[in-house]
């Protein structure tokens, strides 16, 4: 037994047998079997802008006669090497020349052969030198034309720019035609720019969006290819001529703001609307704040947020559309509210009783530039994982009627004009009948009251005021 065979195992084995009296032998030849060798002096002649001849001289056919050859070419912009067509389009194993029809114009190119046989495809050859296949005019043809946009007297058109591998040749370009609809007239123009995807196109006579025929082609230095079919482009347009009116603005909390306004009723003498602009600042000379809100469509309101408490802001609203922005609305301010109080509720105490929990807490002051308290929220959830759900009361107290075997997650913060406050730490409550915030069984704890609220959580978690 020969493990791990090679073709240099080939040849002749002889078996011999000896005794006292006599030797007797056996031979037989060991013929091993393999894909075929790589072809060599892979050579490239007579090359035109899509086709070149090669020639090779094939390898060993490791005892098995070679059946075809493939031709494979590689390119900078290929993914590794990919087998091209040839004429003749099956090269037999007596085959050492082909013609590689399908090249790419003015790409460089390299080409490799590899030989097949009843085994197997063995290795390819060497790759053959470098060489750039002739310029060929263009034939690929541009696409997505599209464009609009600009100022006024402009045609903006835009496409999508061709990959250099299909540029076919040097001095590369687009030509642009375009004519208004309606027009027998094409005008015409070169975009020398080989990364070009945009032209603006100027002319005083052009009126605000008006459409024109557009085709897009391209050339090179061997001459011009076909143009695109006919795309509608609309010439750029007036900026808005009038600013909107009714802006008013109001402050929801100690961070936010809304703006509204009334829409402008769109005709070609006011411009074309395609949003709104809002423009917000402070006149702070310590901290100066600028900020800008896009909305598109007919939208008339919008919520700013982020801002800086208990400061003046002003406002300003103004219409835009591809030509530009219009004129701004006179200017209106708020001041946004105090901010929320900083401190959370303290001293909470509670109290399980069956299925009745009582909470206390101390009213939480506030400082001159904080929103005075106006009430608490009072939210809870099984665990961190499940829905959270809010309670609101004007007192300092609250009573919740919970499940006999589930345990609570409570948090409770402030409610303000400027917005929620700080939480308070959060409140364990376990699955237990008799507890108070001590640990200890059901005793009265002292000033622990439930007056102000009752809720019910049910299963389902509806709450439901008792009576």
């Amino acid at each position: 037994m020969i493990r791990n065979i090679q073709l240099s195992h080939s040849g002749k084995y002889v078996c011999t047998v000896r005794t006292p009296l006599e030797s007797l032998s056996a031979e037989a030849d060991v013929i091993v079997r393999g894909p075929p060798g790589p072809p060599e002096d892979v050579r490239v002649e007579h090359i035109s802008a899509t086709t070149s001849q090669v020639r090779w001289r094939p390898g060993p056919d490791n005892n098995s006669p070679i059946q075809i050859f493939t031709v494979q070419a590689r390119t900078p912009f290929s993914v590794g090497w990919q087998a091209v067509s040839t004429v003749p389009e099956v090269l037999g194993g007596q085959t050492s020349e082909a013609t590689a029809v399908g090249l790419s114009p003015w790409v460089e190119h390299e080409l490799r052969v590899v030989a097949g046989n009843s085994i197997g495809i063995g290795e390819p050859s060497k790759p053959s030198e470098l060489f750039r296949t002739k310029a060929s005019a263009p034939t690929v043809v541009p696409t997505n034309i599209q464009g609009g946009g600009g100022s006024r007297s402009e045609l903006v058109v835009t496409w999508e720019p061709i990959p250099e591998e299909l540029q076919n040749g040097g001095d590369f370009g687009y030509v642009v035609l375009l004519r208004p609809v309606g027009s027998a007239t094409w005008t015409k123009e070169r975009v020398p720019a080989v990364e070009s995807s945009r032209f603006v196109y100027r002319n005083d006579s052009i009126t605000p969006l008006s459409p024109f025929e557009v085709k897009v082609g391209v050339y090179n230095s061997e001459g011009e290819g076909v143009p695109s079919t006919v795309s509608i482009v609309y010439s750029g347009e007036d900026e808005p001529r009038l600013a909107p009116r009714g802006t008013s603005v109001q402050s929801f909390s100690a961070s936010e703001m809304e703006v509204s306004w009334t829409a402008i009723a769109w005709n070609r003498n006011t411009g074309r609307v395609l949003g709104y602009e809002v423009l917000y600042w402070t006149d702070d000379p310590r901290e100066p704040t600028m900020g800008k809100i896009r909305v598109r469509g007919n939208v008339t309101t919008t919520t700013i947020t982020g801002l800086r408490a208990n400061t003046v802001y002003f406002a300003s609203i103004r219409a835009y559309n591809t030509g530009g922005t219009g004129p701004s609305s006179p200017p209106v301010n708020v001041t946004t509210r105090k901010s929320p109080p900083s401190q959370p509720p303290a001293n909470i105490a509670w109290k399980l009783t069956n299925s009745k929990l009582c909470l206390n807490w101390e009213h939480v002051r506030t400082t001159e530039n904080e929103s005075e308290v106006l009430g608490y929220k009072i939210l809870y959830r099984q665990n961190r994982q499940s829905e959270t759900h809010v309670l609101e009361t004007n007192d300092t107290s609250a009573e919740l009627l919970v499940p006999f075997e589930e345990g609570y997650l409570i948090e409770i913060r402030t409610v303000s004009d400027g917005g929620d406050g700080s939480s308070s730490e959060e409140i364990r409550i376990p699955k237990m009948s008799s507890l108070s915030s001590r640990g200890a069984p059901d005793v009265a704890e002292p000033g622990l009251r439930c007056l102000s609220v009752a809720v019910l959580i049910l299963y389902r978690f509806a709450i439901q005021p008792l009576v």
